[in-house]
């Protein structure tokens, strides 16, 4: 449910906006698609105003996801663009940036276009598209990187699809250097992966599965901490799952190189043993690691070498997951389960409220170099309110994407998100009215 209102006072919320380091209890007021004020207390203006008490809630920032995949055009029997951003704001988020990999692939204007005129008519939330590294990610000839950013994306990746040629990946980074985006690399060696299913360790032993190794991933990241290194390029590395990658991730960044990089809750929340008896919703690529590595995935968050938290939303039909292991598509859900899932590190210890949130806020924001990701006067009203104590149970038919494959189904989670403000249009979660 969306209503647009000529202003919002939100009273008595929690308002933690890590950009400007706050964290204080108080009112804010929406006026005209724009904060207008925040105060310990506002009066309620003259005009047209929707009053929401926000007494012992959480307001932030609008949450951004860096990393998704919204499937239209050419899958829209797995996601649209409709469905996708009314999951994302039953979510919490406020802006997602969209992979390349649809069809057809976005590695040019018309499909950038394509996807942010679908988003103005039919989305609910910001899409930011990421456009191509190469042409139908093939790996073999540039896109046409200048064209892409002038369209409207945000970023370039050929996510799902790893550049093998380490030349092509270098002159990625030195264009992507001169307009000045980033360049987003799944980091995998398809050589490697050699067509395995899952990870390469006890689990895959006993299930009978080829295997994923960790050096998979921790090669290609180490080529392309190398490449960041030559080009000064802003390099940013995707679903980072295995210790090693944080170990070199930590040890570039000591160095000095322009590096950021995200990992997403399944990281951090589940192993391969969540696999279990040839479970296809914990399929997912990178695949689900070892205790040991989602021990360091934690360390990296809380020491900062990990910067933020992306879901890596990656939607499937159920027929195509209810295949065999071997041939069921990798990929998971995520966009509903990814704050409740973050809100855990805190109470672990891991991380603070605020922490959390700047990994769900600004940092997306500055990897992307946008004006978003913060509360400041006068900026566009993007704002996400949590109830940090509801305690609810993740059911499929409550799940408001057009897919569920979540391995997450059946899990109790606590801390669920009432309702997001998107350029000062408020919109209900609609979880909650279907629950």
């Amino acid at each position: 449910m969306s209503e647009q209102h000529k202003a919002i006072l939100i009273q008595g919320a929690r308002i933690i906006d890590p950009a400007h380091k706050r964290d204080e209890v108080g009112d804010v007021l929406v006026e005209n698609g724009v904060i207008r004020e925040i105060a310990t207390s506002i009066s309620r203006p003259e005009g047209s105003c929707r009053i929401i008490d926000a007494k012992g809630k959480v307001l932030t920032p609008g949450l951004i996801d860096l990393h998704c995949h919204v499937r239209e055009p050419g899958f829209e029997y797995k996601e649209t663009v409709a469905t996708a951003t009314a999951s994302a704001a039953a979510g919490g988020f406020t802006s997602i940036c969209c992979m390349p990999n649809t069809n057809p692939v976005n590695d040019n204007q018309s499909v950038t276009e394509f996807i942010l005129e679908k988003a103005k008519t039919e989305g609910v939330v910001r899409v930011l598209p990421i456009g191509a590294i190469t042409k139908g990610q093939k790996g073999q000839e540039l896109a046409e990187i200048g064209e892409l950013v002038k369209a409207g994306c945000v970023a370039i990746s050929d996510d799902g699809l790893p550049v093998m040629n380490s030349q092509i990946m270098r002159q990625a980074m030195s264009y992507a250097k001169i307009f000045d985006v980033p360049v987003i690399d799944h980091c995998e060696d398809l050589n490697l992966t050699n067509n395995g299913v899952i990870f390469e360790g006890n689990v895959s032993t006993r299930l009978g599965l080829r295997g994923i190794p960790a050096s998979s991933e921790t090669v290609m990241v180490a080529r392309d901490l190398s490449l960041a290194e030559l080009t000064g390029a802003r390099v940013h590395l995707a679903h980072i799952s295995t210790a090693g990658s944080v170990h070199l991730i930590r040890e570039a960044k000591r160095r000095g190189i322009v590096v950021t990089a995200e990992t997403c809750p399944h990281y951090f929340s589940l192993t391969d043993e969540a696999v279990g008896c040839f479970n296809v919703n914990a399929k997912i690529k990178p695949p689900l690691a070892a205790e040991r590595d989602r021990v360091e995935v934690l360390a990296g968050l809380a020491d900062g070498t990990i910067d933020l938290i992306a879901t890596d939303h990656a939607p499937h039909a159920s027929d195509e997951k209810e295949q065999a292991m071997d041939c069921a598509p990798f990929g998971i859900i995520g966009l509903e389960t990814a704050l409740p899932l973050s809100l855990e590190l805190v109470e672990k210890g891991v991380l603070t409220l605020p922490e959390v949130i700047q990994k769900l806020t600004s940092e997306p924001a500055r990897v992307l170099g946008k004006d978003i990701g913060h509360l400041g006067i006068g900026g566009i009203a993007d704002l996400t309110l949590i109830d940090l104590d509801v305690e609810w149970t993740v059911e499929a038919q409550e799940i408001i994407s057009m897919s569920k494959n979540s391995p997450f189904i059946g899990r109790s989670m606590k801390g669920r998100v009432l309702s997001v403000i998107v350029g000062g249009k408020l919109i209900e979660n609609p979880s909650l009215q279907k629950a």
